[in-house]
This record gives structure tokens, C-alpha cells and sequence, in this order.
């Protein structure tokens, strides 16, 4: 099937390009809220789940064991942009499981926040594994297998405790079993398991309601959801969709991204879990449609409306900073 017009660029008056996509709105008990494009076939959600994957810090006694504080369980479930309050937080947490950067498995890449890359450059130092946008995660997967008492060696293989266990959770989340064919290697290393939008959104509204989950998995969800809701801004950075989205919002919206125009969000008010797949891979789309999904669904103040605003019909400017044209939702995602 061919999936519907989720969002459009406009330049002056004309269309100048369109986004693809998907979208699934689903609630705890598994209803279809609404349901655009194709939300059956299998995707790879890359770190729009990081939210569930930490988790296994949570139960495992990692978070406990080591004194994780509200910054450090963000940050588990962030893409940061490697500014230095993120690389620092993430060193602490390694530090408090007696480890240090080359426990790291997820590589290495210079801040994608631009001015914290440039004031590396100029310090004369380089990029290590801290600065990766996954570090937190990573270093949460650390404190989960020590608590757990396996092997911090190769703890992103597919294989190693740790890994499993996320399977299990993601599982357990969605209620769908994902056979090894599903299985890839996402970008910081770790398995990727490909899973259909609908079985996402459902996962995420459990992980907002609490709903069908042992007591002692909804009490980690809660403490999660509790986390970045006090501290957004470790979840993303600086000027970023979900940092500051979540900093308006707090605990009435979770929002994650990931790569490839993936976007996965709950609204525990409501009960309801969003994912969303743009199919040409673009985050601008993703970040538009969730805006879109929210502004439609969460009851809005005036306040609320105001912020939303910029997300959901963001402005574009040239290098000059020239209003030239912007996006919004297409005509679809915008009637639903």
C-alpha cells in the first residue's frame, strides 16, 4: 500500500516537497485510535524505544544498586548531543559501577551539539565513546549486567544477557514474539529488532498506563516516565524537539526519536501510545507528525498551544534568516 501525505514543505504559496509516512495511535488495552498508512509491517525503531530498553537498568537493580539519580536514568533513555553536562553525567554513571569510557561498546563520534563539537576541536582534545549520542544508554547496559553479575565484555552482542533480556522486555512490551530474521545491528552497536507500528504504539501505551505489566515492571516505567520529566533536557540537549517538548509538557507527554524518521511518544493522561515511520527517513517529518498527533489528542491550554505552534507548522528561514516557507501537517494527518 502506498502510505499517505504525513507532512508538506512549503516555499512561498506552492507544495515544494512532501513526506510519507505512518502513524499509529493505539491505547492500553490494545484499541486502534487511529490509524494512517500502512502500521502492520515491520520496522526497525531504532532509538525511538530507549524508553523500553532501559527498563532492564531499572529492573535489574542497576539504578538502585548504583545511587542513579533522575539525570543519570535520562540520560539512559536519551540520544544527547555530547555537550559536556551529558558526557560528564554519563562518566558518573561508570564510575559508579566501577567502570570507565573503555567499557564502551558503542563507538565513537565528535557532539552533534555544534557549538560543544567546536569547543572540543578548539580544547586540542577528541571525541571518545562519552560523546556518542547512545552513551547513556550504553552506559546504563553497563550497570544493568553488573547488577545482574554477567560479563561487561561484549554486552552488545545479541547473545550477552543484557541483550536478551531487552528482547524480552520489547516482547513483553508489545505482545509480539520477534524471530532472529528481525534482527539488525543498530547504529551504537546493539541489536535492532524490527517491529510493526501498531505493536510499538501499543508497547508504549502500557509503558504510560501501567497496564498488563507486572507491578514491578510498571513501577520502573513510572520511575522512567518520573526521570525525564524532571529532567528533559538530558534526554535530547539544547534547542532539541523532544528536550524541549517534554521541558513544556513534562510528565503529560513522553517523546522519543529515532533515526530513519522513527518517532515513538506516549500520553499517560490519555493512556494512548504514538508511533510514527516517515518513509524517506526524514526526522523533520516525525518531529511534525508527533506535534501534529499530540496537538490533536492532548486536551491544550493556551499555553500548550503556543508552544505546540512552532513544532507543528515550524518556520524555515535561509541563511540569511529570511522566513522562505515551512512545513505542517498534510491534509490527512491534519483531518485525523
Amino acid at each position: 500500500m502506498s502510505n499517505p501525505i504525513l507532512v508538506e514543505v512549503t516555499r512561498g504559496s506552492l507544495v515544494e516537497s512532501r513526506h510519507r509516512g505512518s502513524v499509529a495511535v493505539v491505547d492500553a488495552d490494545g484499541a486502534t485510535v487511529l490509524s494512517l498508512g500502512d502500521v502492520e509491517t515491520p520496522i526497525f525503531p531504532r532509538s525511538a524505544i530507549k524508553g523500553l530498553q532501559a527498563l532492564v537498568l531499572v529492573e535489574s537493580g542497576g539504578a538502585d544498586r548504583y545511587g542513579l539519580d533522575d539525570e543519570a536514568l535520562a540520560l539512559a533513555c536519551a540520544s544527547h548531543g555530547g555537550e559536556p553536562a551529558h558526557v560528564a553525567r554519563a562518566e558518573r554513571t561508570l564510575r559508579a559501577a566501577g567502570l570507565d569510557v573503555a567499557a564502551l561498546e558503542c563507538g565513537t563520534h565528535w557532539p552533534s551539539h555544534q557549538a560543544s563539537a567546536l569547543a572540543l576541536a578548539r580544547s586540542g582534545t577528541t571525541a571518545t565513546a562519552l560523546h556518542n549520542n547512545c552513551s547513556g544508554k550504553h552506559s546504563g547496559f553497563l550497570c544493568a549486567a553488573c547488577a545482574m553479575g554477567v560479563a561487561t565484555r561484549g554486552y552488545v552482542a545479541a547473545e550477552h544477557p543484557v541483550q536478551r533480556e531487552v528482547k524480552s522486555v520489547l516482547e513483553g512490551m508489545t505482545g509480539a514474539k520477534i524471530p532472529d530474521g528481525r534482527r539488525a545491528i543498530d547504529g551504537c552497536s546493539v541489536p535492532t529488532w524490527a517491529l510493526p507500528l501498531r505493536a510499538l504504539a501499543h508497547a508504549f501505551a502500557r509503558f504510560a498506563t501501567g497496564h498488563g505489566m507486572a507491578e514491578k515492571r510498571a513501577a520502573a516505567a513510572r520511575r522512567l516516565r518520573a526521570a525525564v520529566a524532571a529532567k528533559p533536557w538530558f534526554v535530547s540537549g539544547t534547542g532539541r524537539f523532544s528536550s524541549e517538548l517534554m521541558g513544556h509538557f513534562g510528565a503529560r507527554a513522553f517523546v522519543k526519536g529515532g533515526a530513519e524518521g522513527v518517532y515513538c511518544g506516549a500520553l499517560p493522561e490519555l493512556g494512548y501510545g504514538i508511533a510514527i515511520k516517515c518513509d524517506d527517513g526524514q526526522g523533520r517529518c516525525a518531529e511534525v507528525a508527533m506535534a501534529a498527533v499530540i496537538a490533536r489528542f492532548l486536551p491544550l491550554g493556551d499555553a500548550d498551544r503556543k508552544v505546540l505552534a512552532r513544532f507543528v507548522r515550524p518556520e524555515l528561514k535561509n541563511w540569511r534568516g529570511t522566513p522562505v516557507g515551512a512545513l505542517a501537517p498534510a491534509a490527512e494527518l491534519h483531518a485525523a
